[in-house]
């Protein structure tokens, strides 16, 4: 009885040690889990005590509704910048979500496992390739393509249709900047969107052909609404990426500080214009806290568009299961 007492409490003193170093492995990962979260608020509260020299010296409104950009006069307009983000972001999805969710499909529902093993890392491949590449591509090949070719193609438009006014006489336009946009997010959606459609049960499909479906019916009302949400959030996704890209959309955009009317003027979207300008000109007031403003309000549209992507992509998941 002696003996069995004893093996009982070394037992419990084993459980109990187990247990105190589980407890301490889990606080350990979540104290890891814990680091993004951390980094992404300490981001946060850096740029907001940053900007609120400016922030506090003009209204809100001013600041988000203005045109002017005038450091020198204490005019800082920060709607051309959004409004060159939104163009050059909006162009790029024009081009790239058509071409790339059709891509996403083919790869998903017709491809042969041949045909992806070999598209599959040239994806990999166009992802890899550094932005400014793709900016010397876009200013020797993209530019003169829209200065010649497009803009007189598309300027006689321009009475009927002002998008396609023809005013600028170069090609460095929020055209030429979409275009390299849209070249340089279409591996993540398609990925992305591949991904999500991989999630469909096969069973689903299935059915669909048993019922006596084409192929394409079976796609068109069995596949692509129960991934919806997914592929939208894939588009989401490459959004926020557009969002941020810098040195491309710097290259070729044109970087001129007004509010663009048409595709083929020039634009100066909010990375472009952190990077051209951030270490110079600091003597002027409040310019320093401009451009940590802008860096704000970067920050906070993209992630909130991660944040709802990443919702969205937990939502098809779990319909998924």
């Amino acid at each position: 009885m002696g003996e069995y007492g004893l093996l009982m409490n070394n037992l419990r003193i084993l459980r109990s040690r187990r247990a105190k170093l589980d407890s301490w492995v889990r606080r350990i990962f979540w104290m890891f889990s814990a680091l993004p979260f951390l980094l992404v608020l300490t981001i946060l509260t850096a740029l907001w005590l940053k900007a609120q020299p400016l922030l506090l010296a003009h209204p809100l409104s001013k600041l988000l509704l203005g045109e002017a950009w005038r450091p020198q006069k204490g005019e800082f307009g920060f709607l051309p910048f959004i409004s060159g983000t939104i163009w050059v972001t909006g162009v790029a999805l024009f081009f790239a979500v058509p071409i790339c969710i059709l891509t996403a499909v083919y790869l998903s529902e017709y491809a042969s496992g041949r045909v992806q093993r070999l598209v599959k890392p040239l994806l990999d491949l166009l992802a890899a390739i550094p932005s400014v590449v793709y900016g010397v591509w876009g200013v020797l090949t993209i530019v003169p393509w829209v200065e010649e070719s497009v803009a007189p193609a598309l300027g006689r438009w321009g009475d009927i249709c002002p998008i396609f006014a023809s005013a600028n006489p170069t090609g460095y336009s929020v055209l030429a900047g979409g275009v390299v946009l849209a070249v340089m997010i279409a591996p993540f959606i398609v990925a992305i969107a591949y991904e999500v459609l991989q999630t469909v049960p096969a069973g689903l499909r299935q059915a669909s052909l048993a019922l006596g479906a084409t192929r394409w019916q079976t796609v068109k009302y069995a596949v692509l609404p129960r991934a919806s949400t997914g592929i939208f959030a894939s588009v989401i996704l490459g959004c926020s990426r557009a969002l941020g890209e810098t040195m491309a959309v710097l290259m070729v955009a044109g970087n001129v500080a007004q509010v663009p009317r048409s595709i083929f003027d020039a634009a100066y979207p909010l990375p472009a214009l952190i990077a051209n300008n951030y270490g110079e000109m600091m003597s002027i007031p409040l310019y320093d806290a401009a451009l940590m403003t802008a860096s704000l309000i970067l920050f906070l549209i993209v992630l909130a568009l991660n944040i709802f992507s990443i919702l969205a992509l937990r939502h098809v998941l779990r319909e998924s299961e």
